[in-house]
């Protein structure tokens, strides 16, 4: 786990616990840290964030590749990025870095959800946001991204709560999903992700975060876990404070009984097809607020379903 440092881009102590983790004992072949283990989540503008949101590849994934290169490890985060493809966009991905320093995955968040915060909404541009747009540059394929590793085939998301979304990276044939929170998530969601579709599943959360801005130094934090492919957990931070937790996956033996979820689609799809999301894609591609406030009022009346 790693605390909301609220650092704006100084990688510094996200470099510490990389070093901490291969101080003493095991040397793990992955390290996975939460959503915003660099800059930590405040009520920043689109103009802030954009001032010290990372570039993939950059300066600062520089430092985080040369420990990947020292202690031969993949290494998986959360941050804010911003793309010169995507000008002015603020962009929430879960970065995949192998043991060469190589970023290999940059898997942007699936969707933000709306219409659950009191008095704002996220600005962050997800996938879904800007979907047709996404499309025409990466291809369809790109939208629920797999990447094919030594260890397994790694899907990551920061969404919660919408097991369609996990059920798919399973169907694509994700073996192990990296799931990134900060200031909590949903256990009941990450345990039954796994088991449902009989795949591994890691959550990781911030710790307890000091001197952050208007939250409580523990809110939200600690619980981070790792599931096994029947749904129990195979080890739990049972502290609000920064560690490490550990688990053996032998991938070998798992695939040789491991087989895509059974479902019967035929049964579902004509009513997937029906079905309309309660706000449409790409309404990011019209408008980029400018703030949380401001994202509250241009999605205010967005919504397709009645109220």
């Amino acid at each position: 786990m790693k605390r909301k440092t609220g650092n704006k881009g100084k990688p510094e102590a996200l470099l510490d616990l990389i070093d901490k983790a291969f101080y003493y004992g095991l040397r793990p072949d992955v390290l996975f840290f939460h959503e915003f283990p660099i800059t930590g989540w405040r009520k920043w503008t689109r103009k802030e964030i954009l001032s010290f949101a990372l570039e993939l590849p950059g300066e600062e994934t520089e430092e985080i590749a040369k420990k990947a290169r020292q202690y031969g490890c993949y290494i998986i985060f959360g941050t804010y990025a911003k793309d010169k493809d995507w000008p002015g966009h603020v962009l929430s991905i879960t970065v995949i870095m192998n043991s060469k320093g190589e970023i290999i995955g940059k898997h942007w968040k699936a969707r933000n959800i709306k219409g659950v915060f009191p008095g704002f909404e996220l600005f962050t541009t997800t996938v879904y946001d800007v979907l047709d747009r996404y499309i025409e540059m990466y291809g369809a394929d790109a939208v629920i991204p797999v990447t094919r590793t030594p260890y397994g085939n790694f899907a990551a998301t920061s969404t919660q709560n919408e097991p369609e979304l996990i059920r798919a990276m399973a169907i694509k044939g994700a073996e192990i999903v990296f799931r990134t929170a900060s200031g909590g998530f949903n256990e009941l969601d990450m345990q039954v992700s796994a088991m449902y579709n009989q795949v591994y599943v890691a959550v990781a959360n911030n710790a307890y975060s000091p001197e952050n801005p208007g939250f409580f130094d523990d809110a939200g934090s600690g619980g981070s876990a790792i599931y096994g492919p029947d749904g129990k957990p195979l080890a739990v931070a049972n502290t609000k404070f920064e560690t490490m937790i550990t688990a053996r996956i032998p991938i070998a033996s798992f695939r040789e009984t491991h087989r895509q979820p059974i479902i019967h689609s035929e049964l579902y799809m004509p009513v997937f097809e029906r079905y309309k999301s309660n706000y449409p894609p790409n309404l990011f591609l019209q408008y980029q607020p400018e703030d949380l406030i401001d994202a509250k009022r241009y999605l205010n009346e967005k919504s397709r379903w009645r109220r």
